[in-house]
């Protein structure tokens, strides 16, 4: 079963650090061919810890719709 949130990450304005990667209790995002970060949804807990150290603010926090 899907948890209820996810993250989603505004590719526009993610600098590609990898904070976000680095801090993923479980590896649900990946900082992609080095240009932005990308989430895997199906892992995704929507814990927060990616959108808390984004030095960019690229990443909130969604709710899933039928679940």
């Amino acid at each position: 079963m899907a948890s209820k949130r996810y993250a989603t990450v505004d590719k526009s304005v993610c600098v590609a650090c990898g904070a976000c990667e680095n801090i993923c209790p479980l590896g649900a995002i990946k900082v992609h061919k080095g240009c932005f970060a990308k989430v895997a949804e199906d892992k995704c807990v929507g814990c927060g810890k990616c959108e808390k150290v984004c030095p960019a603010n690229s990443i909130t926090i969604e709710s899933r719709v039928n679940i």
